[in-house]
C-alpha cells in the first residue's frame, strides 16, 4: 500500500446566505480553488491529475451534472483529466479526500485533487412532476438544507426531523444544556476572532474578485460569518426549534458559500511535479447512527478509525470538529472522553464562527488541521452527516 500525502490546500472566505459570494454561481466557485493549486503549483504536469473529486451536497441547481468536472473544466485543467461529485451530504468534502487516498494507497492513481463546494445561497426550489394526468395539486420544496420529496416509509420508520431537531434530539438524550451551548459557541467565536485578527487563515484563504454590475470587482479575503459577542448575549437568543429548547442561532453553524481543494498525491507524484507534502493521510472511516441523533456520528466513526489505526484520542495533538450545533459537539467530546475546553479541539473556531457550506467543510477541517501540524504531530477531523452517519480522517505532519 502506498503512503499518501496532502500537499497543498486553499479555500475561498466563508460568505452568508445572500452574502459576498452569492452571486458567484457554484460551478465558477468552485474553480476557484483549483485555479489557485494550479498556479501555485507551477512545475505540476496537471494533465496528468488522475481525477478531480469534488463533495457537493445540493447538486440540485447550477451544481448538478456534476460539478466537479465543470468546475474542473472552468478552471483550465485538460479535458483529459475526469471528475466526478460525491455526496455524502456535511461530509461530501472529506469523503472526496478519503476517496482519493484510497484510489492512490491501492495504486490505481497517484495525483489526484480533491476538495469540495457549496452556494448554499443559489439553492434552487424544486418542483416535483404531477403524479396523474390533469393533476391540479403542486408542491414546492427548498434544496438548501434538509429533507425534501419526502418517502413516507421513511418518515414512518425513521423519522425526518430537521437538522436543528436533531441537535435538540442529542441535546435531550445527552443532558447537554443551553448554557454550555452557549459557552461553547463563544468560545469558538473568540478563537476565530483571534485567528482572523492574528493573519492565520492567510496560510489558506484564498483573495476572490467578486464581479459587480457597475465598476470593479471587490475583492473578497476574510470569512464574513464571524459573529463575536457576548455569551450573555448569546443567552437571550430565542430557542425556535422546540419548546423550552436549547438550539438557537448562536450555537448552531450557518447557511453559507464556499469552496476549498487539496492535492492528495504519492511520492512518486511528489518527486514528478515537485509538490510538497504537508502531512500523510494515515487513514479514514465512517459509521451510520440513527437519524434523529445524526449529529453523534462522529463517535463511531472516529471509534472505528481508532481501532483500525491502533491509536487513542490522547494521542492526537490537534481535533477538528465540524461544528454543525454546539450540542452534538459536545456530546461528541464527552462520549470520546474529550474535554469541553480541550485545547486542541478546533484552535482557530470552527463552523459555528466560520460558516458550514455543506460540501466544503470536510475539506476546510481536514485542510486546516494539515496546517496546524508540527513536524511529526497527528490530527483527527470528524464531523456529522445528515440522515445519521459520521465521517473521520486522520493525518500526521511530515
Amino acid at each position: 500500500m502506498n503512503d499518501v500525502y496532502i500537499c497543498d490546500y486553499v479555500r475561498t472566505p466563508i460568505g452568508r446566505a445572500g452574502g459576498a459570494l452569492s452571486s458567484i454561481r457554484p460551478d465558477d466557485l468552485g474553480a476557484i480553488p483549483l485555479r489557485a493549486l494550479m498556479q501555485r503549483n507551477s512545475s505540476a504536469d496537471w494533465s496528468a491529475v488522475d481525477e478531480v473529486i469534488f463533495g457537493c451536497a445540493n447538486q440540485a441547481g447550477e451544481d448538478n451534472r456534476n460539478v466537479a468536472r465543470m468546475s474542473a473544466l472552468l478552471a483550465g485543467f485538460s479535458v483529459e483529466v475526469p471528475g466526478t461529485t460525491v455526496n455524502r451530504l456535511c461530509g461530501s468534502g472529506m469523503d472526496a479526500i478519503a476517496i482519493a487516498a484510497r484510489a492512490i494507497k491501492s495504486g490505481e492513481a497517484s495525483f489526484i485533487v480533491a476538495g469540495g463546494v457549496e452556494s448554499m445561497s443559489r439553492a434552487p426550489f424544486v418542483l416535483p412532476k404531477a403524479e396523474s394526468a390533469f393533476s391540479r395539486a403542486a408542491e414546492i420544496h427548498d434544496t438548501t438544507i434538509g429533507w425534501r420529496l419526502v418517502n413516507p416509509a421513511m418518515r414512518t420508520q425513521y423519522g425526518v426531523d430537521s437538522m436543528p431537531e436533531t441537535a435538540e434530539n442529542v441535546a435531550d438524550d445527552f443532558a447537554i444544556t443551553r448554557a454550555d451551548q452557549d459557552a461553547f459557541a463563544h468560545q469558538s467565536q473568540v478563537k476565530a476572532d483571534k485567528a482572523i485578527k492574528s493573519g492565520r487563515f492567510a496560510r489558506e484563504i484564498i483573495n476572490v474578485p467578486v464581479p459587480q454590475r457597475r465598476g470593479d470587482a471587490i475583492i473578497f479575503e476574510t470569512d464574513e460569518q464571524p459573529r463575536l459577542s457576548t455569551q450573555d448575549a448569546l443567552g437571550q437568543l430565542r430557542t425556535p426549534f422546540r419548546e423550552n429548547g436549547t438550539v438557537n442561532a448562536g450555537n448552531a453553524s450557518g447557511i453559507n458559500d464556499g469552496a476549498a481543494a487539496l492535492i492528495v498525491a504519492n511520492e512518486d507524484a511528489i518527486k514528478r511535479h515537485s509538490l510538497t507534502p504537508i502531512a500523510r493521510i494515515l487513514g479514514a472511516a465512517t459509521a451510520g447512527v440513527p437519524p434523529r441523533i445524526m449529529g453523534i456520528g462522529p463517535v463511531p466513526a472516529t471509534r472505528k478509525l481508532l481501532e483500525r489505526l491502533g491509536m487513542s484520542q490522547s494521542m492526537f495533538d490537534v481535533i477538528e470538529i465540524n461544528e454543525a450545533f454546539a450540542a452534538q459537539v459536545l456530546a461528541t467530546l464527552r462520549e470520546l472522553g474529550i474535554s469541553d475546553t480541550d485545547a486542541r479541539v478546533n484552535p482557530n473556531g470552527g463552523a459555528i464562527a466560520l460558516g458550514h457550506p455543506l460540501g466544503m467543510s470536510g475539506v476546510r477541517i481536514t485542510g486546516s488541521a494539515a496546517l496546524e501540524l508540527k513536524t511529526g504531530e497527528k490530527s483527527l477531523s470528524t464531523m456529522c452527516v445528515g440522515v445519521g452517519q459520521g465521517i473521520a480522517i486522520a493525518l500526521q505532519a511530515v
